[in-house]
Formats: C-alpha cells, structure tokens, sequence
C-alpha cells in the first residue's frame, strides 16, 4: 500500500503546444489518468493511496493530500492550470514535507523517538515536468540548489 504523490509542472510553459494542438499539461494529465486506470486493474493496488502536489506555493499547491477521495483527485487533476514558475525546489519541499506530514500522522514517525521500522509504507514521487529553465521569484537557474545535510527542510 504505497503513497504514490503525483508533482506535476503547472509552470506557464506547460501552456506550450505540440504538434498535435495539446498542450504539454493535457498530456500530463492524460500520462496521470492512464496511470492510475492502468494501476487500478491491479489486485495489488488496492491499498493504494494518491496524493497531487503541483507547483504552486504552499499550501495552494497541496491539491489533493491522503485524506481526499479518488474522486477528489480526479476533479483536481482535472482542473489544473498551466501559470506561473518552474519552482521544482520549493514543490519538491512541499512534496517531503506532507510525505512527512502524512508519517507523522500515521504514526510511522514519532518525534523524539524514532522511526517504528516495522511500519512499512513506500512512497514514491511521480514528477512530471517540461525540463524548462527552473525560474524564481529571485531569477532564473540552470539547476536545482542543494541542500546541505546539517540544516532542516522546515522548522518546527
């Protein structure tokens, strides 16, 4: 039963066509729906739960967290819209953090004491993106900044 977070690229450039009329975020959502039809015909998938982060700030760009429904999901893919910039860093933050979140509240996680190892819940993140010049409030960058080890994503 993994937590499967989909990260997809509402930047203005996902407004970009293709040779066929769509454009780049049709495509994306399309890649999502099949996905998750191909997905849900899978016995194993039951236990499943989605999770949509786009890349807006927070928290408007938490679009549907591990509480929605998969009809809620589906509304909120559907009604994506390409504005904005290409802010892969802060979504990606945002992506950890409701993860975190999401084990902190399962009780995976426990602050002070741990991790419980024998809670298992893979989590994977599906991100889907243009590969467009990553632009910021502060300009534009040729790649992701790193985070260094010894500073925290978030402070409590």
């Amino acid at each position: 039963m993994p937590v499967l977070l989909f990260l997809i690229d509402t930047s203005a450039s996902m407004n970009q066509r293709t040779h066929l009329g769509t454009t780049y975020l049709d495509i994306a959502k399309g890649a999502v729906e099949t996905f998750m039809k191909l997905r849900g015909r899978d016995p194993a998938s039951r236990g499943d739960r989605y999770m949509l982060v786009n890349f807006e700030d927070v928290p408007f760009g938490i679009k549907a967290g591990w509480k929605e429904s998969h009809a809620t999901f589906m509304t909120e893919l559907r009604n994506l819209q390409a504005t904005g910039l290409t802010t892969i860093g802060q979504s990606l933050r945002t992506a950890f953090d409701l993860l975190n979140l999401n084990r902190l509240v399962t009780g995976i996680d426990n602050y002070g004491q741990g991790r419980n190892p024998f809670f298992l819940e893979p989590a994977i993140i599906i991100a889907i993106t243009d590969g467009n010049k990553l632009t910021s409030t502060g300009g534009v960058q040729d790649e992701v900044i790193k985070h260094r080890f010894n500073q925290p994503f978030y402070q409590l």
